[in-house]
């Protein structure tokens, strides 16, 4: 069994800086919810990215690609829309 650890995370974060740039080229971010301990990583697309109709292709071909192929353990990316009250 894989536990989600910093070193994990640590990686997961420097695969999504290396798509930043784009991102924030287009006005858009990323951030890190979570890991679940299916090895999932979920994350917010920030900014532009939140609204914009190519996201899933953002998803899909930009971040899981780059994460999945940095981070072996990984085995998956979603996106997840947290609501603020």
């Amino acid at each position: 069994m894989i536990t989600v650890t910093n070193d994990i995370l640590a990686k997961v974060e420097a695969s999504l800086d290396t798509m930043r740039p784009y991102l924030k080229d287009d006005g858009g971010d990323v951030e890190v919810v979570g890991i679940t301990k299916e090895m999932i990583v979920q994350v917010r697309l920030l900014g532009a990215c939140s609204v914009c109709p190519q996201s899933f292709m953002t998803m899909k071909a930009g971040i899981q690609e780059a994460v999945m192929s940095s981070v072996p353990e990984i085995k998956g990316v979603e996106a997840v829309s947290i609501i603020e009250e």
